[in-house]
């Protein structure tokens, strides 16, 4: 008997995100079973019982009338979430070694990138000025980031190999051995209040848009060796302000900012993004998604499934992560 289908909306328009590359991995990884490239595939929408998707656009899963398992092939599902058609299905997220050593190392360069001094390194080697600045421990600067899944906790404890003083703050209570953890609002300006370098990698939900802000950035300790806080976005672009971003650099109140993710992208080419000074601008690859893990990653739980075992990592919709 020929298994349920698996059907294959990826929606990315770069290279990494090339929907021939994932077919490939799929057909390999899902041998027992149709793997369908839509909306090239020739099928009957009533084979599908599975979707491993990125960014469908709304309303393409509710063509499906025996869905049983959607699978997102990125870590953040807030494309799906505004779907008011999505079927009631389980929603289960990517968490693999892969994707969380991957933001482990973008978290911890661009951290590293701003302590020692890169930004202004940089310029001064495109001036051939030999000027270089007092240097300051990893110990003096405190680093706090806002999300402490399993992305957030991985990047705490690699930076608190390096020596930084690490604190995290979460909605609800976490406990991370060596690290200081906040949560909840009657805690949060206590966490920011002691944070030289903010590293956001909250998931994108109606509480925390545009949680990156003026009223925010204010908070940020003003008494490091950075002399103004410093902003790493890797999470959503919709949790920031952009406008307040672009103010607050240009006035002080940041001291520099590394962004991965965009309100709107690609990014414009019209950003101020592009060419501003203190910014430094990658094109939402901190967590580059790798099809060899993702793929396996998603048949072993479609293999959990068909076995009466329970899915790993599903989101829970009310909380929208």
């Amino acid at each position: 008997m020929t298994k349920g289908a698996l059907a294959l909306l990826v929606h990315g328009g770069t290279e990494n995100w090339s929907p021939q590359r994932w077919k490939r991995r799929f057909d390999e990884v899902c041998s027992d079973r149709p793997v369908l490239l839509l909306p090239s595939a020739a099928f009957h929408p009533a084979e599908v019982h599975y979707a491993a998707v990125w960014k469908p656009r709304p309303g393409e899963l509710a063509a499906f009338p025996n869905l049983r398992v959607i699978f997102n092939l990125g870590a953040g599902v807030d494309a799906l979430m505004v779907d008011r058609t999505l079927p009631d299905v389980p929603l289960v997220r990517v968490a693999v070694g892969d994707l969380t050593a991957r933001m482990t190392e973008y978290v911890v360069l661009h951290v590293l990138m701003h302590h020692r001094q890169e930004p202004y390194l940089r310029q001064s080697q495109r001036e051939k000025r030999w000027a270089p600045k007092s240097q300051w421990a990893a110990g003096a600067i405190s680093v706090g980031i806002m999300g402490l899944g399993t992305l957030g906790a991985d990047a705490t404890d690699a930076l608190m190999r390096l020596g930084f003083r690490v604190a995290g703050w979460s909605r609800s209570p976490k406990t991370i051995d060596g690290i200081e953890c906040f949560h909840g609002e009657a805690q949060f300006d206590a966490f920011l209040r002691r944070t030289d370098i903010l590293v956001c990698l909250l998931p994108l939900t109606p509480e925390t848009r545009h949680i990156l802000n003026r009223r925010l950035f204010e908070k940020l300790n003003r008494t490091s060796p950075l002399g103004a806080p410093v902003l790493i976005n890797a999470g959503r672009g919709g949790l920031q302000n952009e406008a307040d971003i672009l103010q607050c650099l240009d006035d002080g109140t940041l001291g520099g900012a590394s962004l991965d993710v965009y309100a709107t992208e690609p990014l414009p080419t019209d950003s101020p993004f592009w060419t501003h000074p203190k910014v430094v601008l990658t094109p939402h690859n901190a967590a580059d998604t790798d099809p060899d893990e993702i793929s396996k990653y998603v048949a072993e739980q479609i293999r959990r499934f068909e076995a009466g075992e329970a899915l790993e990592n599903v989101v829970d919709r009310k909380r929208g992560y």
